[in-house]
């Protein structure tokens, strides 16, 4: 078995942020490897990009209810992660809640990337309601991921300015861009930081 940070990332989406770890990976400046990439959207962009890059790429069925995730696909999580060997759990952009079993099984080894600067603006389209909100400023948080809603223990955070001219779009843009810097450099801080792997 490798010495390296084994990940197991979850994504819904495009997985821009997928994207900015396997980067990381590959210039070397995050000492980890991605063991599998999940994702509840069968013709993702995620499970494409896994596959393109030679690593195991799997639809988890999650049903047909479009925001809860039954137990059935939560165990089906948790067993692809076991048999993947993962140590840590990156949610990135993934559009649904983990429950038990896999909490339980990862506690303080699940870390989340927020488009807010956390506790403000839990849930969907956090940017939206920040600019609606007349923030002067937005950002992004990765946080560990535990039953509450975008509710765990902060492990960084990085602010980004709301300018007067600012789209929801082009606010998202410039927060996308913190996030693929801020949440490489967690996982690359997780061992040295004392931070559970198993």
């Amino acid at each position: 078995m490798s010495n390296k940070l084994r990940l197991g990332i979850l994504g819904s989406g495009y997985g821009s942020n997928f994207e900015a770890i396997l980067k990381a990976i590959k210039s070397r400046s995050l000492d980890a490897e991605i063991a599998v990439v999940m994702s509840d959207v069968e013709d993702s962009r995620i499970l494409e990009k896994a596959r393109e890059a030679g690593l195991p790429a799997i639809f988890v069925d999650p049903g047909t209810h479009p925001l809860r995730l039954p137990s059935g696909p939560q165990k089906e999580i948790l067993d692809h992660l076991e048999r993947h060997g993962v140590q840590v759990v990156v949610l990135a952009g993934f559009m649904r809640l983990l429950k038990e079993p896999v909490l339980s099984a990862y506690r303080d080894r699940i870390v989340n990337i927020h488009p807010s600067l956390l506790p403000k603006y839990k849930g969907r389209d956090a940017w939206v309601q920040a600019l609606e909100a007349g923030e002067t400023e937005a950002g992004c948080t990765v946080h560990l991921v535990n039953e509450d809603l975008d509710g765990g223990e902060i492990l960084a955070q990085q602010a980004v300015p709301i300018l007067p001219r600012d789209t929801s779009e082009t606010l998202l843009a410039r927060i996308h861009e913190a996030e693929h810097g801020l949440l490489p450099k967690v996982l690359g801080e997780w061992k040295s930081s004392g931070r559970k792997i198993d």
